[in-house]
């Protein structure tokens, strides 16, 4: 008589059961442990700021810790590759930003694919530019600036914080859009920028908000204009680009949250719902209105849909412009 095999069946379906239901178990737990942010910035800049703020509160929703790593250099690209050296299971997360969609077409080589190598988990941030000038020049609006632009061509200079910056590249559609000339001097450091514009080694800059508020307010710079597509809360009285006639100048500086691709949707969807959540709370909005920044949250998807956009429009301003990163 064959040995019976029903003694051994049950126990042989319920293992293959545990065995089924592993990996959803180890997507329910996580995160079961600290979480790391790569930040391509230093400390202290904009960048960093929105995103301690934002994944503080996500730590909270998430119930683990998060833990901020800057990685600064390069346009983002230093920061890119930590994230690449490390698995793609959701435990280390990488700030994306607008200048790492410049890197590709202004740099000779990139040690990845943004959009290839890496997944968008979601949006944190939208935050605009102001068009300021030192008040020695004789200007009080932006149609003296390009007036005064073209009849001096190469005479004036703007300072950024860097080649590929938000403030660099609409500086280069500024020029473009109103067929000016002036000389782009970068610094590496935003704040020793501001710092000789307040001095008047430069006649004007393109700046976020936050850092030159002060300043304007204090009658050290004059602010002409805005980038956003609406004015700026802090600055009502200072009009938009676009309703100067400037249509092509809308241009908003962003932040947002990416992973290496390979990671499990589920993790990138409870990433995304931990974002919504953090952008939702009142003292978060707070902390990012006294930046001058505006909560943007969104799907993983739109977050990939303004990387390759964003991709697309500076590729074409840098090669318009002929731009080579220095």
């Amino acid at each position: 008589m064959k040995p019976s095999l029903r003694p051994f069946a049950a126990p042989l379906l319920g293992l293959f059961g545990l065995l089924a239901l592993a990996p959803q178990h180890t997507l329910a737990a996580y995160p079961e442990k600290i979480i790391r942010t790569v930040v391509p910035t230093a400390p202290g800049t904009p960048i960093d700021v929105v995103t301690r703020i934002v994944t503080a509160r996500m730590a909270r929703e998430l119930g683990q810790s998060i833990f901020v790593e800057n990685k600064a250099g390069a346009g983002g690209t230093l920061g890119g590759q930590e994230v690449l050296r490390s698995p793609a299971d959701g435990y280390t997360l990488m700030t994306v930003f607008m200048p790492m969609t410049v890197a590709p077409s202004l740099m000779a080589k990139v040690p990845f694919d943004l959009q290839k190598d890496f997944a968008p988990v979601g949006q944190m941030v939208w935050s605009y530019n102001v068009l300021v000038s030192h008040p020695s020049v004789p200007v009080t609006t932006t149609a003296e600036l390009v007036k005064l632009l073209k009849a001096q061509p190469g005479k004036m200079s703007y300072a950024t914080g860097g080649m590929g910056t938000p403030a660099h590249m609409t500086g280069e559609l500024f020029k473009i859009d109103t067929k000016t000339f002036a000389v782009h001097v970068p610094y590496n450091q935003f704040g020793q920028a501001i710092s000789d514009l307040i001095g008047g080694t430069h006649q004007f800059m393109f700046a976020a908000s936050a850092p030159v508020l002060p300043f304007i307010q204090q009658g050290r710079l004059r602010a002409l204009a805005v980038t956003g597509a609406q004015r700026l809360a802090v600055l009502p009285d200072t009009p938009t680009l676009l309703e100067l006639g400037y249509k092509d100048m809308v241009v908003r500086d962003w932040q947002g949250l990416m992973v290496k691709t390979g990671t499990p949707p589920a993790i990138v969807a409870k990433l995304n719902a931990a974002i919504a959540v953090a952008l939702a709370d009142p003292e978060v909005k707070q902390s990012l209105a006294k930046l001058g920044v505006d909560p943007a949250p969104g799907s993983a998807a739109q977050l990939g849909a303004l990387v390759a956009s964003e991709s697309a429009r500076w590729s074409a301003v840098v090669k318009k412009q002929g731009l080579k990163f220095e």
